[in-house]
């Protein structure tokens, strides 16, 4: 049968999974009459939740004679770590692009790891129906992009498709706006070329995915570089340095048929399959014929950029709302998520409590801390930490990103005075689509964290914000953080309405009448620049005598202001902690006792 191998690339929310959706019922891999959710692809809760791909998934549909392998890879910068492996697993790529937002951050991201393998991209200007779509001017971005990126001559010769994900259509004509995808799928059968791998050599085969089934024990997915493989051939895993770390049979081979994984007998050079059979053999490690010696080189993955501190929960609350809360729990399920995701790294602290886990940005560790907290797990998360670097002359340096924002001119002047406090030079700035404006900036990242909520309530809610790793560059000093101080429960009990009426007009409450606090909980935000500890359990005194009027004053509070994950980990300082159980977000200060407290900071201004 003839094969291709494609990955489908874009910035997020441009339609990448809307598109294989219909790639899945235009190609017959849908019965009619079957029942399948929207964006099917997204098969994880938090997926779902979010509209966002996490991890990169692969799949398969026939048409015509030909199989066509797809992966559906994440939008996100975060996540990386996850493209750059899958396109050493394809022989060309699809790039999307909204007809309306243009060549994107993530875009260029992606699109310069495929153009620098030398893939040839097939352009697809998505969501052509739009009222505000721009379709020529955003061809012509795609092609000052692909020359910005150093493409040669045969890249920039890209064949263009313009299609409508959702209608389900697609054309050479930029006018169409009904019809099917036979031109995508001719176009890839066409332009993407089949896998140039040799089926006489040995097997071999690199693993660029791993999960885990609780039957077949550690599924290992890539795709097969040369020769034949075999069920229960004898095979054998080769580490980058060629060492053998594991010698073992392939127990069971699947290939990918639509959503699901099939067992088949034998896998062929080109094939992407899963393989079972192995206990030892991880990410980026090579499955070889035993005759083999010399490993595949992996694709280098960019290093991590930020990082924070997961400890075991020792509030006066532990225990009560999870069942994992022991530092070897923790430990075990961090270094399970470092072996499948290549750009995380995990480091044990001397005192085993705490764990350093270094990831591409605050979006993937709080993917990591949210899956982790409804698996049940309680932990102490720290605020998140720039990782920093030296240049040549042993000067610091640190991370820097490109930032875009989209958004309506009235708030333009904010956004650039808040940038500037956070030391972000200005690149570039010009009209956007409907009525906005687009700054880029270059950003330290250290400036940027915790900045998103801010962003949010000073343009309404209405902008959008694009942040890309960008280089590391030099160190750019003091930035100012959180202006604001914060009101600490000075004891253990439950939140007052008497109590708390009063401490309103101090500030912003985190809590509301009837939880349960402890002392160096962390309450509110207070108006001025201090910590503030307060009392907000003190009840009202009963007495025999009636008030005047015959009934007492009721107390109204505001709702108190509810932070998800992301927003708590970003507004916490660094001597401050996240409380993260599956029930509850708390906030807290490191030091609970403010003897301690006091201690800590005169010991921080000494240094």
């Amino acid at each position: 049968m003839n094969l291709r191998n494609i990955a489908i690339i874009a910035h997020v929310d441009h339609g990448k999974t809307t598109l294989v959706d219909q790639l899945f019922r235009q190609s017959g891999t849908f019965r009619d009459n079957q029942r399948v959710e929207e964006r099917a692809m997204d098969s994880n809760d938090l997926e779902k939740e979010r509209g966002i791909t996490i991890l990169a998934k692969p799949t398969s549909i026939e048409w015509e004679g030909t199989r066509i392998n797809i992966v559906d890879t994440p939008g996100h910068a975060d996540f990386g770590g996850e493209v750059e492996r899958i396109l050493s697993m394809v022989d060309g790529v699809i790039l999307l692009v909204d007809a309306a937002e243009g060549a994107m951050p993530q875009t260029k991201f992606v699109t310069g790891k495929a153009l620098a393998l030398g893939l040839r991209p097939i352009v697809v200007v998505n969501k052509v129906d739009r009222s505000d779509a721009r379709i020529q001017e955003v061809l012509d971005e795609v092609f000052d992009l692909f020359v910005a990126l150093e493409a040669n001559d045969d890249q920039l010769d890209f064949p263009v498709l313009f299609a409508s994900g959702r209608n389900g259509y697609a054309s050479t004509d930029a006018d169409a706006r009904e019809g099917t995808l036979r031109p995508m799928f001719e176009k890839i059968v066409d332009h993407v070329p089949p896998p140039a791998l040799d089926e006489e050599a040995p097997f071999t085969f690199l693993v660029t995915l791993l999960d885990r089934d609780n039957f077949l024990g550690r599924i290992l997915t890539g795709r097969v570089q040369s020769g034949v493989v075999k069920v229960n051939q004898p095979i054998h895993a080769l580490d980058e340095a060629g060492n053998v770390i594991e010698t073992g049979r392939a127990s069971k081979l699947m290939s990918f048929r639509g959503l699901d994984r099939v067992p088949v007998e034998e896998a062929r050079a080109g094939d992407i399959i899963s393989l079972a059979g192995l206990t030892v053999a991880t990410v980026a490690n090579t499955i070889a014929d035993t005759s083999v010696s010399t490993p595949i080189q992996a694709q280098p993955i960019d290093p991590p950029t930020l990082s924070m501190r997961f400890a075991v929960n020792d509030s006066p609350m532990a225990g009560r709302e999870g069942s994992k809360v022991t530092s070897r729990m923790i430990r075990d399920r961090l270094m399970r998520e470092a072996e499948t995701n290549v750009a995380i790294k995990v480091t044990e602290a001397a005192d085993r409590d705490s764990f350093e886990v270094a990831g591409r940005g605050e979006l993937q560790l709080g993917v990591l801390i949210e899956t982790m907290r409804r698996e049940g797990f309680e932990l102490g998360i720290s605020r998140p930490r720039v990782l920093f670097g030296e240049d040549e002359t042993g000067a610091k340096t640190e991370p820097y990103e490109t930032v875009i924002i989209d958004v309506d001119e009235e708030h333009s002047g904010t956004v650039v005075e808040k940038m500037n406090l956070r030391k972000a030079e200005m690149t570039d700035m010009r009209p956007s689509t409907g009525g906005k404006t687009r700054i880029t900036f270059s950003a330290p990242s250290r400036g940027m964290i915790g900045y998103h909520g801010e962003f949010l309530s000073d343009t309404r809610g209405t902008g959008i914000m694009n942040r890309l790793f960008e280089r590391y560059g030099p160190h750019k000093g003091n930035i100012e953080g959180r202006k604001n101080g914060v009101l600490i429960s000075n004891g253990a009990g439950e939140a007052q309405s008497y109590a708390l009426g009063p401490l309103e007009e101090r500030g912003i409450l985190f809590v509301g009448h009837g939880e349960a606090l402890y002392e160096g909980m962390i309450i509110g935000e207070n108006a001025k620049t201090e910590d503030l500890e307060v009392n907000p359990m003190k009840a009202k005194q009963l007495t025999n005598f009636r008030a005047s009027g015959g009934k007492d004053d009721a107390i109204r509070l505001t709702p108190p202001k509810k932070m998800t994950l992301e927003q708590a980990i970003a507004y916490i300082d660094d001597d401050e902690m996240v409380e993260v159980t599956p029930k509850s977000i708390r906030l807290r200060k490191r030091h609970l006792d403010p003897h301690e407290r006091k201690r800590a900071s005169r010991a921080k201004q000494a240094a």
